[in-house]
């Protein structure tokens, strides 16, 4: 435990928040990417221990949630085919689509299987080659090297019974959009650590120059965000705009590079639809023409299929950080984790299933006040 006690460490951890306090002399809205990061900040109090001129929101960073609803409303078709083997990460399975999701499908005698990599879908499909073996391929940067690996194997193998549907995203678009948007109010951004592991962060210094706001690589524990919010706030009461990286014992400049050759291999950038936000342009990766043959949504002939998100669920206003969770009329009583509006009450990185989880009971506080 030796590595994960020493970044939960509470002494630490009040150090760096008094370094915060001592710096802050102005009101600053930080922005966390990650909601992996959001978890922590919720679970951990993180949020509490900053002075009050420090606001911090939470962005679209978890890839369940913003995985758009015609592309569960896809899985939720290919799923219930009787020849389909559909598998997937778990956090995919009560994902709401239209009218129901994965692990109701399952229940009404779908083969959906639960997947710790996309490699165990390709070994599927070679232990069963009468039956069409598909893999939702959903994530940041930081899943796409093992759903391009997953698609090459294919290829090397010639499988013709194996597919993918993708709705992967990518993270530096989203922010160009949520910078400029008119109703943006994020002065520094919480960079996330896993998806720099990956692809680096040299993407991130026009974004810093061109919208002039902070922009650093942060890690996921406790000590980790508390120290990229110093960062964060150092650079701004100094009027600096810079690409820090606070996670170097996890990310380089450049990234995995060999993970990167194997998704430019396999992939090309697209549009994509984010769930509650829309169209991002060049935000998404998408099979390239060598690897087309393994385009799900092609094969079953549902790449056409659009639907309108439900009016009620507020995840978009959530997710660019205009809204918190506890100000959705239907948090925690119409809509909870049993019974969800919308991916962020469900999924493990979602922001309303982390008030729900740690907050509440705030969140009735909160509500009862108005």
């Amino acid at each position: 435990m030796k590595f994960l006690d020493e970044y939960r460490d509470g002494e630490l951890a009040q150090k760096l928040a008094a370094e915060i306090h001592r710096v802050t002399t102005k009101s600053w809205t930080i922005m966390e990417v990650c909601g992996g990061q959001t978890h922590a900040i919720i679970k951990f109090g993180i949020d509490e221990l900053l002075p009050k001129q420090i606001t911090l929101i939470h962005g679209p960073g978890c890839p369940v949630c913003v995985t758009p609803l015609e592309v569960i409303d896809q899985a939720l078709k290919i799923a219930a085919r009787s020849e389909v083997v559909f598998t997937s990460f778990g956090d995919m399975l009560r994902v709401p689509g239209s009218t129901t999701d994965l692990l109701a499908v399952k229940a009404l005698g779908g083969d959906v299987r639960i997947v710790y990599s996309p490699l165990d879908a390709v070994k599927l499909a070679v232990e069963n080659p009468t039956r069409e073996v598909v893999f939702f391929g959903v994530g940041f940067e930081t899943t796409a090297p093992a759903t391009a690996m997953a698609v090459f194997q294919a290829a090397q193998k010639g499988l013709k019974n194996f597919s993918m549907l993708i709705s992967h995203v990518l993270v530096p678009p989203a922010i160009e959009a949520l910078m400029s948007s008119p109703n943006c109010r994020v002065q520094g951004f919480l960079a996330a650590g896993h998806v720099c592991a990956v692809m680096g962060y040299e993407e991130y210094f026009p974004l810093a120059k061109k919208y002039h706001i902070p922009i650093v690589v942060t890690g996921f524990e406790p000590l980790d965000i508390l120290h990229g919010i110093l960062l964060t706030v150092q650079q701004l009461e100094s009027g600096r705009a810079e690409v820090e990286n606070q996670y170097a014992r996890a990310v380089s400049r450049a990234g995995n590079l060999p993970a990167q050759d194997l998704i430019k291999k396999v992939f090309k950038i697209v549009p994509r639809k984010w769930r509650g936000i829309g169209e991002i342009p060049q935000s998404g990766l998408g099979l390239s023409a060598a690897y087309a043959v393994f385009d799900a949504a092609k094969k079953f002939k549902l790449a056409d299929h659009r639907v309108e998100e439900p009016a009620e669920c507020i995840a978009g206003l959530i997710l660019q950080g205009l809204k918190k969770p506890h100000e959705c009329p239907a948090f925690g009583t119409r809509c909870t984790p049993e019974h969800p509006f919308g991916a962020t009450m469900v999924s493990s990185e979602g922001a309303c299933a982390a008030y729900y989880r740690f907050r509440r009971h705030d969140a009735k506080e909160l509500a009862g006040a108005k």
